[in-house]
C-alpha cells in the first residue's frame, strides 16, 4: 500500500497529521537541504516522539515523496494556456521557479515520477498540453526531452548557487580569481575554441540562458510535430 493509499491513525493528544509532518520537513529542507530532513528531526521540531512520525510515514523516501508532491502544486498554472507551446514553456519555468524557492527539489527531479495528486496533475497538464497533436510515442518523447532539458538546466543553476555559498565567491568573483590560471592555460594554444567562448562569448543571465535553451527545445519539439508522422 502506498503512502497516498495509507490511512492516517487516529489524532493523539498532540495534533498530528500529513500535512503538519510534510509542511514541517519541508521547511528543515528549505533551511538546510535533503539532509537536514529525517522523522527524528520533524518529530522534535513537533515537539512530537520519533515513532508517533512512523504511524503516518514508514520511510523516509515516503517522506520526501509528499514533499515534492507538496511543492509541485506550486508548478501547476492557475489556468491550462490554449497553446501547447506556452504550456510547455509555462510549466517550464515555473518549474524553475519552484525550485529556487526550493532548492533541494532539484535533487529530487528527475527520478521516478510521484504519484500524488499534485505530481499526477502535473504530468497530466503536460501531456495534455500536446494531446492530439501527435501519436501518443511523439507526445511521450517530446515530454521527456523538455522534462531533460528544464531538469539538466535546474540542476546547474542551483550546483552554482550552492557553490556560491559554499566558496564565499559570486559567480564574477570566482571568475576573477581564476582568471590568471585560465588565460595562461588559453595562451598555450591547446584550447582554441575555448579561447573564442571565454573572449567573444556573450555572458548571459542565469533565466536567459534557461529561456534561450528552453526555445531551442520548443523548436526542435515543434518540428518533430508538424512533420510527416502526424
Amino acid at each position: 500500500m502506498t503512502v497516498w493509499d495509507r490511512p492516517e491513525p487516529p489524532t493523539r493528544p498532540v495534533p498530528l497529521d500529513r500535512e503538519r509532518i510534510v509542511a514541517t520537513a519541508i521547511a528543515l529542507a528549505d533551511e538546510g537541504g535533503l539532509e537536514a530532513v529525517s522523522l527524528r528531526k520533524v518529530a522534535a521540531r513537533l515537539n512530537a516522539g520519533p515513532m508517533r512520525l512512523y504511524g503516518y510515514i514508514s520511510t523516509k523516501q515516503e517522506l520526501f515523496d509528499l514533499m515534492m508532491d507538496e511543492v509541485q502544486a506550486e508548478i501547476l498554472p492557475e489556468e491550462q494556456p490554449g497553446d501547447w507551446r506556452e504550456a510547455l514553456s509555462s510549466l517550464a519555468h515555473r518549474t524553475r521557479r519552484t525550485a529556487l524557492r526550493h532548492e533541494w527539489l532539484a535533487d529530487l527531479l528527475g527520478g521516478r515520477p510521484t504519484l500524488g495528486p499534485n505530481g499526477l496533475a502535473v504530468t497530466e497538464a503536460t501531456l495534455a498540453a500536446l494531446d492530439g497533436l501527435a501519436d501518443i510515442d511523439t507526445v511521450m518523447r517530446a515530454v521527456e526531452t523538455v522534462s531533460a532539458y528544464f531538469t539538466g538546466a535546474i540542476r546547474r543553476e542551483i550546483a552554482n548557487l550552492r557553490a556560491e555559498r559554499a566558496t564565499g565567491l559570486a559567480k564574477r568573483d570566482w571568475q576573477r580569481a581564476s582568471g590568471p590560471h585560465v588565460t595562461r592555460m588559453l595562451a598555450t594554444g591547446r584550447f582554441p575554441a575555448l579561447a573564442k567562448a571565454v573572449y567573444d562569448g556573450t555572458d548571459v543571465d542565469a533565466e536567459t540562458s534557461f529561456a534561450t535553451g528552453l526555445d531551442w527545445v520548443l523548436d526542435a519539439v515543434a518540428a518533430k510535430l508538424t512533420g510527416p508522422s502526424v
